[in-house]
């Protein structure tokens, strides 16, 4: 018996090499790369007849009618935000997150959402059964359901079900399990995971049929199987959140059909998920009275303002002080206390200085860079921000405070939940001569200095 020759292929990217290497000679990534059976190659004769294939009609992109794509909305506006207002028809969307997180939860209650207005959905689970999903259903209170379910992991069964049952929305639970006869590697495998993605995806353009797939992720948080899988979807997801909290985040990272970088918040209660619709409150301690080392920035994910509560702790250290943040890029932080010692006079050479994001969100842009400083300062100082304070503004290494996107919108969002002081870039104040937001006191400001100044006067 011939011995079954095998190849090695890289779980990020899916390329492949006669032998096993350290290094991945295509992405030139470590220790990437699995044995795995080869594939047998193609027909030779189909590569033969493939260029006498006739050519595709080109069309010229101003001729081309380009209409607003429809959407259904699955009656979750946190889901429905991130998705950009709703399913697009023939769209593939990926979801990933951490076990038990709540991706199968949140799935179901917008198919359930769904059929009760008359959409037909089908869902098929490869890592449960059909009484566990049923299990499930009761357990979020979805009495009656008539979700359509099928506990399925073979690629051509469940492509035969969709071409009989014509869902407007399928979900596949999850794409690691589902595998296909043209294949002898196992499921969850490179090859499966691509090829599978692909066929589900080629029968979503040409149905019409809207499909999500669960993705698992990988201990690193990154979605697991091949990089291609990404590309090859329309929308990506990424939920996010401590299995220990009671709040999840939805993160959209690449949408063909809305906005990237939109987030959805979600409360995890007895009966599932549910949005949160003043995000801002859970992003904010609540104190009795102004405490050291608290600073409110209101930051933008996507096109919502959100009031997030930064927290430093500067305490004394040894000789080699540490510095630590969480939700907050730690080399930043390193940056900003070099501006704070050089331009504003405040030494942390010796001292240990941990920086917290409250709420387990995670602040990615430089607009947080003013809250942080001055949160730092109150600590190192002991002296407490006044009460109803904000702040925010990218700071440079010379010490000037740059510009935030959209300012305005975040001084109102910051007004109407109450906030009356606000240090922030002197072109993001309102101009002379236009409405002053009501009930918040604006002082702009040009360098670090200056808000130093301000904050030590108020």
């Amino acid at each position: 018996m011939a011995k079954e020759k095998t190849t090695y292929t890289c779980s990020e990217c899916g390329g492949t090499s006669p032998r096993w290497l350290g290094r991945c000679p295509h992405c030139e990534a470590w220790n990437t790369l699995v044995e795995s059976v080869a594939e047998p190659a193609a027909g030779a004769a189909r590569n033969r007849f493939a260029a006498l294939a006739p050519t595709a009609p080109v069309a010229v992109l101003a001729d081309i009618e380009a209409a607003e794509v429809p959407r259904t909305p699955t009656g979750i506006s946190e889901l429905d935000r991130v998705l950009g207002g709703g399913i697009v028809e023939g769209g593939v969307v990926l979801i990933g997150g951490d076990p038990g997180i709540g991706k199968s939860t949140l799935l179901l209650q917008a198919l359930d959402g769904l059929q009760r207005a008359q959409v037909p959905t089908l869902y098929v689970t490869g890592e449960e059964s059909g009484a566990q999903v049923a299990l499930r259903s009761r357990r979020l209170g979805l009495d009656h359901s008539q979700v359509k379910v099928q506990a399925e992991i073979q690629l051509e069964r469940i492509l035969a079900t969709l071409a009989d049952q014509r869902p407007a929305i399928a979900v596949i639970d999850s794409i690691q399990t589902v595998y296909s006869d043209q294949l002898t590697s196992a499921p969850g495998s490179v090859a499966q995971v691509r090829e599978c993605a692909a066929h589900l995806t080629r029968a979503a353009k040409s149905s019409g049929t809207a499909v999500v797939l669960v993705g698992h992720v990988t201990k690193e948080g990154a979605l697991a199987g091949p990089r291609v899988l990404e590309h090859m979807v329309d929308t990506v997801l990424y939920f996010e959140g401590d299995t220990h909290s009671s709040y999840r985040l939805v993160r959209a990272i690449k949408n063909r059909f809305g906005a990237v970088n939109e987030i959805g918040v979600f409360a995890m209660t007895e009966k599932g998920l549910r949005g949160v619709t003043n995000p801002s409150a859970i992003f904010l301690s609540q104190h009795a009275e102004p405490v050291p080392g608290s600073c409110v920035l209101v930051t933008l994910e996507g096109t919502r303002p959100l009031l997030v509560e930064v927290q430093a702790l500067v305490d004394s250290g040894g000789p080699s002080p540490r510095r630590l943040s969480v939700g907050l890029e730690r080399d930043r932080l390193a940056m900003l206390l070099a501006v704070l010692h050089r331009h504003a006079g405040v030494a942390c050479m010796d001292q240990d200085v941990f920086v917290n994001a409250v709420g387990g969100v995670r602040i990615t842009e430089p607009a947080a860079d003013l809250a942080v400083m001055l949160a730092i300062t109150s600590s190192l100082r002991g002296r407490p921000l006044p009460k109803g304070f904000i702040a925010f503004g990218e700071v440079g290494l010379a010490g000037e405070v740059r510009p935030a996107p959209r300012g305005q919108e975040r001084l109102r969002e910051a007004a109407k939940l109450g906030f009356s002081v606000a240090v922030v870039p002197r072109a993001n104040a309102p101009k002379k001569g236009s409405r002053d937001i009501e009930g918040l006191t604006i002082h702009p400001v040009d360098r670090i200095e200056e808000a130093m100044e301000i904050v030590r006067a108020l």
